[in-house]
């Protein structure tokens, strides 16, 4: 369970109620399960960007698509919009993750 502490000194709280302690767990918990869940997708999508990678350099394609790249960017600012996420942010976070599977693919064809 996590604790609730005071953000000046690191000691535990005092005073604070048991029931919102015990539903600041329940909330840090399910956060810690997403947190799971995010990092598991991520390793499944880059194990296929890793094949996409492959196959690129066999056939020696270009690294980076920029084409498919910005269809993916208007793709995923739409899904963000519609799950209420702010879509620069999904914007951002897509952006690093295609700059991250550009450089795996570069390795590849260098390899």
């Amino acid at each position: 369970m996590s604790s609730i502490t005071n953000s000046d000194n690191g000691q535990p709280a005092e005073g604070v109620d048991e029931q919102v302690r015990a539903e600041l767990a329940r909330l840090r918990d399910s956060i810690d399960n997403i947190d799971a869940a995010v990092v598991h997708m991520l390793a499944e999508r880059f194990k296929c960007t890793q094949q996409v990678g492959h196959l690129k350099a066999q056939h020696q394609l270009p690294p980076a698509d920029p084409n498919r790249e910005a269809e993916q960017i208007e793709r995923l600012r739409a899904l963000a919009e519609s799950a209420k996420l702010d879509p620069a942010f999904a914007e951002k976070l897509l952006n690093f993750i295609i700059a991250e599977v550009i450089r795996h693919h570069e390795t590849i064809a260098r390899s």
